[in-house]
């Protein structure tokens, strides 16, 4: 403001006025006291603050001129912008009418929905369901119970813990068996090929000798080599039915309690299994290994880092022994080390589930199950099937508890100590949309065992892929009978026709009618849960339950089951 002031105050007092031509009269008439050469009188201090107010808003004006110009173009096109976006708003002055449906649309949940919903808020109350529903009934369990759970109680016969014990120690012998006869196989045939080697003959089992017909040296022993082959198939095929006949034998007649002999005849399937494989691999290697380099050649590049008779080591048989996989091979993929904290968890998962299984089974599944028994014997169909939709929880923990524990934590325990590369255990299941994924993604250590060894042989042999798979179907459902039926000394078939029943379940849920009328992957995938889990395992543990009782002098068992 001061500034302005100065300002003002030197135009007006410092500055001369301006100078006026006189005509030449005015010039001759001038005097001193003419007004025209007088002097201005000072300015008063109103005059200059007059003076200053005047000027400065003189000089803003100026400067917003200049500003104006500079900034022109920029204001005129914000104008527009704001006229043209003034035009598009409504008005504001009709308030109930503007447009709500102004574009067709369909709703979320209709199949021809363009994006489809999200159900994570319906899966996560069906959680909540689920855990309130089962702690439901756990309150009511204990009230109707109290503490069912004690380790003394159990009927562990002195008998059954050392005859398990001998078994378990005894049956992977039939392994170290295998290797004999495969260790003097593999002598045999390195003799028979280094005598053909010395004549400058064809190898033992070459294709060139097999279309010879005379009685010469080198036919004689290739009839030789055959007769030998055969007496190790035979020898192979006697220690592997010894291995699985008298060890169920022995839990049948000998061993009371189901869960001791069940752990003892899961065991001795599980070392005739790997029996099997070791026998049958090493007989095709031992004959590729006769047959000459060009035969040789057709295995697996993964063999050529321990070819034949190389294998046959006892080193390489305890490593098959303890692998997780019940297909042989002479070379695995390994992994560099061991993880000691993986290796933890995954014991400290099998324990903790193992103990929750049997906890689950003594509080819950037992009172259960013995609760049923007047309703078998009456057949009751309403109650039965109450029984059956009880029973189907407690089942169904159990499962997916023992299968968590088997195939996630036990098998990758062993694997991690073992450094087995391949951990392939399991596909996803759970989404299986038919039975037949289902089979071959649960348990893939048998299946694929199942394919190797029986499947595939079969179809090369010129059996027809269906009828192989019968065939598969029927070995799987006499090896689920003697896992259930022997430990309970009660083998009725019905495991065996669970198996089979999967049959004409995997061909209707394949038929191009069940597909178009019940949306495929869904149904099927119903049809697999209900089929298997809510309905066939309680079932059968009913059915088993209910022999026992009946086998060993139940007071509720009906007169045509006791003897």
């Amino acid at each position: 403001m001061r500034a302005v002031l100065r300002q003002a105050t030197a135009r007006t007092s410092l500055q001369p006025a301006p100078l006026r031509r006189c005509s030449p009269l005015e010039h001759a008439n001038l005097t001193i006291d003419s007004p025209l050469l007088q002097v201005p009188p000072a300015p008063t201090m109103s005059a200059l603050t007059d003076t200053a107010v005047t000027t400065s808003a003189d000089f803003f004006d100026d400067t917003n001129e200049v500003v104006r110009r500079s900034t022109g173009r920029r204001k005129s096109r914000s104008r527009s912008k704001s006229t043209n976006g003034n035009r598009k708003k409504p008005s504001r002055k009709y308030k109930h009418v503007f447009a709500i449906h102004s574009q067709s649309a369909i709703s979320p949940l209709t199949s021809g929905a363009v994006t489809p919903p999200s159900f994570m808020g319906f899966r996560n109350l069906m959680v909540l369901v689920v855990l309130v529903s089962n702690l439901r009934l756990m309150i009511e369990n204990f009230q109707k119970y109290g503490v069912l759970i004690c380790v003394a109680c159990h009927d562990y016969r002195r008998q059954d813990v050392w005859l398990g014990s001998a078994l378990f120690l005894l049956v992977p012998l039939h392994l170290f068996v295998a290797f004999a006869i495969e260790r003097a196989a593999a002598g045999q045939a390195s003799l028979a090929l280094s005598r053909a080697q010395s004549k400058d003959e064809p190898p033992p089992l070459h294709p060139d000798r097999r279309h010879k017909r005379s009685l010469s040296d080198a036919d004689r022993q290739h009839r030789s080599v055959w007769s030998a082959w055969h007496t190790i198939a035979a020898i192979h095929a006697v220690n592997a039915t010894a291995n699985l006949f008298i060890a169920s034998y022995v839990i049948y007649v000998h061993i009371h309690h189901p869960g001791i002999g069940t752990l003892c005849e899961l065991h001795a399937v599980v070392v005739w299994l790997k029996v099997c494989s070791y026998a049958l691999t090493n007989r095709d290697l031992r004959h590729a290994y006769l047959s000459g380099a060009d035969t040789a050649a057709t295995l697996p590049p993964l063999y050529a880092e321990c070819p034949y008779p190389n294998n046959i080591t006892l080193s390489n048989l305890s490593y098959f022994w303890w692998a997780p996989t019940l297909v042989y091979q002479p070379v695995y993929p390994r992994t560099p080390k061991v993880r000691i904290l993986f290796c933890i968890k995954r014991f400290a998962e099998t324990v903790s589930l193992s103990i929750a299984i049997w906890i689950a089974s003594a509080q819950y599944a037992v009172p259960l199950l013995r609760n049923s028994l007047p309703i078998i014997s009456t057949l009751a169909p309403l109650q039965l099937l109450e029984r059956l939709m009880k029973l189907s929880s407690i089942s169904l923990f159990c499962w997916l508890a023992g299968f968590f524990a088997i195939f996630q934590s036990a098998l990758n325990l062993l694997a991690e100590l073992m450094r087995f590369g391949d951990r392939d255990f399991y596909g996803d299941w759970w989404n299986s949309p038919n039975l037949r994924t289902y089979w071959s993604s649960w348990n893939k250590p048998v299946y694929h065992f199942m394919k190797r060894h029986i499947y595939a042989p079969l179809v090369g042999r010129g059996v027809s892929p269906p009828v192989a798979q019968i065939c598969v179907f029927l070995f799987s459902g006499v090896l689920h009978e003697m896992l259930v039926g022997v430990p309970t000394h009660n083998i009725i078939g019905v495991a065996f026709i669970g198996m089979i029943a999967q049959i004409p379940l995997i061909v209707l849920t394949e038929t191009s009618l069940f597909k178009w009328l019940f949306n495929g992957p869904t149904a099927g995938n119903v049809l697999f849960w209900v089929s298997f889990v809510l309905v066939g395992q309680p079932l059968a543990a009913l059915i088993y339950y209910f022999a026992w009782h009946a086998k060993y002098g139940s007071t509720v068992a009906p007169s045509l089951w006791k003897d």
